[in-house]
């Protein structure tokens, strides 16, 4: 027998940072959990969430998150300070932050948030280590996203005239 779906979990995502694909050639992906706080919860199951201009960093050897958006709900938050872009931490095994804090300080790289999703009960943060495009390299990426698409309207044409 299998276990029954719980109808009150969410699941899906939370808030995407479509920004971070044009600005950033993303290389390898890694799932975080997140500290977060009650209110923080219970903004994000009402889809307070925004992280187009987060990003993550690096202090004391441990992963931040930084400039993350939840905007709290007034009837959550009446009995403490709610501050919407406060820094939190992100939940990493030893190894891993070890790891990307080598990739971080000796190979340039960046680590940027690219969604954040519910995983059973849990905040799950996606984060990316990227290397920053140059203009050229968006013009490039642009041009390349339009041609594609001017590709596919051409053959949808074409297969209806035939």
């Amino acid at each position: 027998m299998g276990k029954k779906p719980d109808k009150n979990k969410a699941t899906g995502t939370i808030a995407l940072n479509k920004r971070a694909r044009h600005e950033y050639h993303l290389e390898e992906r890694l799932e975080a959990g997140l500290a977060l706080q009650g209110w923080e919860l219970k903004a994000i199951r009402a889809g307070r969430a925004n992280i187009t201009e987060a990003y993550a960093t690096i202090r004391h050897g441990e992963i931040f998150l930084f400039g993350s958006q939840i905007t709290p709900l007034i009837q959550a938050s009446s009995h403490v300070v709610a501050e919407d872009r406060r820094t939190r931490k992100m939940l990493l095994h030893r190894r891993e932050i070890d790891r990307l804090i080598g990739k971080v300080e000796r190979d340039g790289y960046t680590l940027v948030p690219t969604s954040l999703y519910w995983k059973g009960n849990k905040v799950k943060a996606e984060i990316a280590l990227a290397k920053g495009k140059q203009s050229h390299d968006k013009r490039a990426a642009s041009k390349e996203r339009d041609w594609a698409r001017e590709k596919s309207r051409v053959m949808r044409q074409h297969n209806r005239d035939a």
